[in-house]
């Protein structure tokens, strides 16, 4: 009973302070990027939830983002609410499936969940978004197509996990979606017992792709569905 306790307090507590640590991180990188000139527009958000900080139309002709812009775009989707709303989401479904045994059931286990949830999402928006692409020199934004029939277009959306504009506005591989990925899934390791293999790290790593790449699906029809179905009809 006495080891439990303290292997309990002990998980708990390194849980803690990565998140601590992401916030400090956070809040040290909103007192830069919040200055940035010319900063992204706050679009309209997709499902009237999600942060749509980073969608440019591919037709407008191409501007390259600053260094600050990259990080300011991190920024932006790592404060916004629904990254909590996301994070609690996906740690009901792993609680419903059983996934990250060792994080124990329970509303003990669900509170761990959350926060390796959240860690994930804040490490993985700041390595895609802001980090990576500023090191590699590559743009974060999803250019939407807005046009053309759905499947060409879904194609399109889920594809731009690997594919991605050079600052120059080359369409190139998308080398700061993968390795900052990769590098969020490692990050993993420290807080997720027991799953430090490959195949742990290889499951984490495709967990994040696939939510980006619905993340673009959702950001490319939004604007489609949202004028369909919800736009007054002007009298």
């Amino acid at each position: 009973m006495g080891l439990r306790y303290i292997l309990v307090v002990g998980s708990l507590a390194l849980t803690s302070r990565i998140l601590l640590t992401l916030c400090s991180c956070t809040a040290m990188s909103s007192l830069w990027a919040q200055q940035a000139p010319g900063a992204a527009p706050v679009n309209n958000r997709v499902l009237g939830v999600l942060p749509n900080y980073r969608t440019a139309e591919e037709s407008d002709p191409f501007s390259p983002l600053s260094v600050r812009r990259k990080f300011y775009i991190g920024y932006k989707d790592s404060t916004d609410y629904p990254i909590f709303i996301l994070a609690a989401g996906l740690a009901g479904l792993s609680q419903a499936v059983g996934s990250h045994e060792r994080l124990g059931s329970g509303w003990e286990g669900y509170g761990k969940r959350l926060g390796t949830s959240v860690a994930d999402q804040l490490v993985g928006n700041f390595m895609t978004e802001s980090v990576m692409p500023s090191l590699l020199r590559q743009d974060p934004r999803y250019f939407r197509r807005g046009h053309g029939r759905v499947g060409p277009r879904l194609g399109y959306a889920m594809s731009r996990v690997f594919i991605a504009k050079s600052d120059k506005g080359n369409w190139t591989f998308n080398f700061a979606e993968v390795s900052g990925n990769a590098v969020t899934a490692a990050v993993g390791n420290a807080y997720y017992p027991g799953e430090r293999r490959l195949g742990d790290n290889v499951a984490r790593f495709g967990s994040q792709m696939a939510i980006d790449a619905l993340s673009q699906v959702l950001k490319e029809f939004w604007p489609d569905v949202k004028r369909k179905y919800f736009s007054r009809s002007k009298p």
